[in-house]
């Protein structure tokens, strides 16, 4: 059992400075976001906004992602990942200071911006850790990468939650809407900081050559196996159309149900996340004992009733066990998903298929607030919820048989063996916790 453990502490270990510097970049930024995707929403209702209008916004967030998923894919083959990385960072920046002055034509202008940065952010950071990890290394480098976002949300959410709730006070500051604004200015600042971060990465500019063979394609993209590119990314599509309908508007069911505060609200977010990283980091050795797609049926499966917890029990309590549990289990077969999609597909698709993984995320995430708003606005409150819950529960279902169906016959290569690169979570790292 020592030697065991001592060889799975060793694969995490002998990552290049580029590859360490990432995750400097994960921790500032994945802050920032982190606390906009905890705080945001409830933010937008602390100033008066009603719940279509935010679900209005956050489809806005995702259709802007939508549209800059391809091109950004293609930018980053004829720029370089960094330039590309810096540029959607910066536009998140910008959108982060727009949100402060509670100004409607602002939030419009802000949001977009927010989800075509993020989204920039998310395409070109995965052939990155691709061309900066060797290919023993990562499984065990994206469960790193991936875990390291979840304790980030952890801690930023506790630490933010708190800070906050008091300082107002501190600063006789009356407005309803002052927590969150004080929230947003440091979330601002972490996005400043996240800049400087990227800059100290090495210029990974392509080549000459390299950029006129991307030109050669169309629109810089390659598929070879249309179908092959379809079966791996519907389930994932089916799954954001679940996710985007809980994970943006979770924090307002859980306070609204049980009359929670802003800290309270931030500390249930920071145990889940607790659980998520400690599921990730423990992923690639139950993918050694039951094979990649066993092991993500397997706990994405087991999610399922915890999700039926979460949605229809009145306790507490019961929420929050579910929460943990069910974001830990249904977010822990990513990193081994991307090792085998990644695996499947030629080093030229890699790109194409992150993209298209991204892209189709920020569609069910433009799709599914509309359905939810839709929901809220005919049915009210606790009717909405509970057929959301039960809409999320079938999409999972069907996701997860899908998988399993298509791909478990066909996990024929060794975990440490796989290319890897990382593609969303169902709460990525990056962009968005559940």
């Amino acid at each position: 059992m020592t030697e065991y453990l001592r060889r799975y502490l060793r694969s995490f270990t002998g990552f290049s400075r580029d590859a360490r510097l990432f995750l400097l970049t994960t921790i500032v930024f994945g802050a920032a976001l982190s606390l906009y995707w905890i705080d945001f929403n409830l933010y937008l209702e602390s100033i008066g906004l009603d719940r279509p209008t935010i679900g209005l916004l956050l489809s806005l967030a995702q259709l802007a992602g939508v549209l800059v998923a391809l091109p950004a894919a293609a930018l980053s083959d004829r720029l370089g990942r960094r330039t590309l990385m810096a540029a959607g960072m910066t536009l998140v920046t910008l959108a982060l200071f727009a949100f402060l002055s509670g100004q409607r034509v602002l939030l419009f202008v802000g949001v977009p911006m927010l989800g075509a940065g993020s989204q920039i952010v998310a395409v070109v950071q995965i052939p990155y850790i691709a061309e900066h990890t060797l290919p023993e290394q990562r499984n065990e480098y994206f469960s790193v990468w991936s875990a390291f976002g979840f304790l980030t949300t952890l801690i930023s959410a506790v630490v933010g939650g708190a800070v906050a709730t008091a300082l107002p006070a501190q600063l006789g500051l009356t407005s309803v809407a002052a927590p969150y604004q004080i929230l947003l200015a440091g979330v601002a600042i972490l996005g400043v900081v996240s800049l400087g971060t990227v800059y100290l990465l090495t210029s990974d500019r392509p080549p000459a050559d390299r950029v006129r063979l991307s030109a050669g394609n169309r629109f810089g993209l390659v598929i070879a196996d249309r179908t092959l590119f379809f079966r791996l990314l519907l389930p994932g599509f089916l799954t954001s159309l679940g996710a985007g309908q809980l994970i943006p508007f979770l924090n307002v069911f859980i306070e609204t149900k049980f009359a929670l505060s802003l800290a309270w609200v931030n500390l249930i977010f920071a145990v889940a996340s607790l659980g998520t990283a400690l599921a990730i980091l423990a992923q690639p050795a139950l993918a050694r004992r039951f094979g990649r797609i066993g092991s993500i049926v397997l706990v994405q499966g087991a999610s399922i009733p915890f999700l039926v917890v979460l949605g229809f029990s009145p306790v507490l309590w019961t929420v929050v066990v579910a929460l943990t549990v069910r974001n830990s289990l249904m977010n822990a077969g990513s990193p081994i998903f991307d090792a085998f999609s990644m695996e499947r597909v030629s080093p030229a698709e890699r790109a194409t298929l992150a993209a298209g993984m991204t892209l189709l995320w920020s569609l069910g995430w433009t799709i599914a607030p509309l359905y939810y708003s839709f929901l809220q606005a005919t049915l009210g409150f606790t009717a909405g919820y509970a057929v959301d819950f039960i809409t999320i529960i079938v999409l999972y279902t069907v996701a997860t048989a899908l998988l399993w169906t298509w791909f478990h016959g066909s996990d024929r290569t060794a975990v440490g063996e796989a290319v890897t690169v990382p593609v969303a979570t169902e709460a990525p790292a990056l962009l968005d916790h559940a």
